[in-house]
């Protein structure tokens, strides 16, 4: 399996001249539990079984995915944004992660609002079309993810999967703002898991151990929601594969998604303390090796893998069980980790043979 790097960049959104580019619910077994507004008929998602006295509860569910519900459900927790500077606009997704009686934090892709960091303007909208001038919380380039908030409360907020369960073949759909085309909803399944995808500059470059799916994914749909059958986000969409190089093109049924779990200790970061972490292994690779594995160069002194006694000159073949194919494939899946966790790397020695080490990973500022 070759890394992704080469077959497509991460979607920038709707781009002009310099641009960038509802209720938690715990459902029961194949059921979702809503409540229906008496007077428009409008679902909601139930949080706790329970509807007031002007809603209905039903229970949605069985086999397979309901997609007209499910879209009902979760499109009002899925936003468009739009980044403003003075070279130009650009456009994405986001999803309404948490929300108080005053303000609510918005989940994004950082290339999103990168270009409006420093100066520009971010602006969110809500499906009913209102817009709200956002601040950002906190990003990470390296996970490719970033938080906002707006001063508007009380917002339906996206009920959180868990990416550790899914499988290839598992209905999705993916929601967001494709061309700017605000709610889109378009379906698809899972179609591979645990996909090395690379990108961005040398400065910064972002590494994903991401989900890949065949729902159409296009240009703005960037920091969307990509939903489980359930109406769990369980991925932010993230990238597309295109069959040139240059600027994004349509979808050609290969998009990309950062796993909820992964993307999920980042956020919970950002919004604790506005930064977040990455994992640290401890070593530098070979950039000329052309060999299958990861070559490692030097060591960092006192990290995980100098502790652990891994030689210099090693390269290594697998990690926790899954087969590495370059240093990219190693990046990424150590980057899946969360730091301080114990990984089986599996090395061939530079003087023959090959050997197991446990390494504990060290903790790094990811900005």
């Amino acid at each position: 399996m070759k890394n992704t790097k080469t077959i497509g960049a991460f979607v920038a959104g709707v781009v002009l001249a310099g641009s960038v580019a509802t209720a938690a619910i715990t459902p029961t077994a194949g059921t979702l539990k809503a409540c229906a507004d008496n007077r428009t008929q409008a679902l909601y998602l139930s949080s706790n079984g329970t509807c007031s006295s002007s809603r209905t509860l039903v229970e949605i569910g069985g086999n397979g995915m309901n997609t007209k519900t499910i879209s009902s459900l979760v499109t009002p927790s899925v936003v468009s944004i739009s980044a403003t500077t003075s070279s130009g606009e650009g456009t994405g997704s986001g999803s309404i992660y948490k929300s108080n009686s005053s303000s609510s934090y918005i989940i994004t892709n950082n290339h999103v609002i990168e270009a409006a960091a420093t100066t520009g303007t971010i602006k969110v909208e809500l499906t009913n079309g209102e817009q709200y001038t956002a601040k950002i919380v906190g990003r990470d380039p390296g996970y490719d993810i970033a938080v906002l908030q707006i001063q508007i409360g009380n917002l339906p907020a996206i009920a959180l999967g868990d990416s550790s369960k899914v499988s290839v073949g598992d209905p999705v759909l993916a929601i967001g703002s494709p061309l700017g085309l605000a709610s889109t909803v378009t379906s698809g399944i899972i179609s591979a898991l645990n996909r090395p995808v690379s990108t961005g500059t040398a400065d910064a470059q972002s590494y994903v151990n991401a989900i890949q799916t065949d729902a159409a994914i296009n240009p703005g749909n960037s920091g969307g929601a990509l939903i489980d059958s359930q109406g769990r986000i369980i991925g932010v969409n993230s990238a597309i594969a295109t069959l040139s190089s240059g600027s994004a093109s349509g979808s050609i049924g290969l998009g990309f998604s950062i796993p909820i779990n992964e993307a999920k200790r980042v956020i919970d970061e950002i919004i604790a303390t506005g930064k977040s972490t990455r994992p640290v292994l401890g070593v530098y690779f070979d950039p000329t090796f052309t060999g299958i594995g990861a070559k490692i160069a030097r060591l960092s002194a006192g990290e995980g893998a100098e502790k652990a006694g891994i030689p210099v000159g090693s390269v290594i073949r697998s990690i926790d069980g899954v087969k590495v194919i370059d240093n990219d494939t190693a990046i990424v899946r150590i980057r899946s980790y969360v730091p301080g966790t114990v990984v089986s790397v599996l090395v061939d020695l530079p003087t023959g043979g090959s050997k197991t080490f446990k390494v504990t990973l060290g903790s790094a500022p990811s900005l």
